[in-house]
């Protein structure tokens, strides 16, 4: 028996995210016996990554409800400046916060957060390139390798995946 038996986490997919920032997450939490669920804005699709590595999304998003995961991670790159833009990306992210459910982010993924008007108040970090974002939004942000704030797990960059895998882990298990 995995850690994660059971456990049911979605994934943001879309063009130009931070390939590291994906697969890591989800090579760990399947790892731990997790079943991931890729969501672009559609079914089918291959994305390319910031670095050209393809990923094909399971699902369009347009076609997911936060009542159906444990989880979300969302991994940054460009991606998540695209994906913020769309009002169901921001509904399913709200949910999952009206939920309780982790949300998960690395690197400049808190745009989609920020977007979704649920980081006010929160103690985050991210890639310091967003700082200010967070912080006209209200966030209280810091600058360690991952922080834990009730259902939020946020990160910097990729260098910082270990930190963030184990905090995840230890949150869904």
């Amino acid at each position: 028996m995995s850690l994660l038996d059971g456990k049911k986490v979605l994934i943001f997919v879309g063009d130009i995210y931070e390939d590291l920032e994906l697969w890591y997450p989800k090579v760990r939490l399947e790892e731990e016996g997790a079943k991931i669920t890729l969501a672009g804005p559609d079914a089918g699709t291959i994305y390319k990554g910031k670095n050209g590595y393809p990923c094909k999304s399971d699902v369009s998003y347009m076609n997911v409800e936060a009542s159906d995961f444990d989880a979300l991670v969302i991994p940054g790159g460009f991606m998540p400046d695209k994906l913020r833009r769309d009002p169901k990306v921001l509904e399913i992210t709200r949910n999952f916060d009206n939920q309780g459910k982790l949300i998960a982010f690395i690197c400049h993924a808190g745009w989609i957060p920020i977007s979704a008007k649920i980081v006010k108040g929160r103690k985050l970090t991210s890639v310091n390139a967003i700082k200010d974002d967070l912080e006209n939004a209200g966030a209280i942000w810091t600058d360690e390798p991952v922080v834990v704030d009730e259902n939020f797990i946020s990160s910097r960059t990729p260098v910082d995946l270990g930190h963030f895998m184990k905090a995840i882990i230890e949150y869904l298990k």
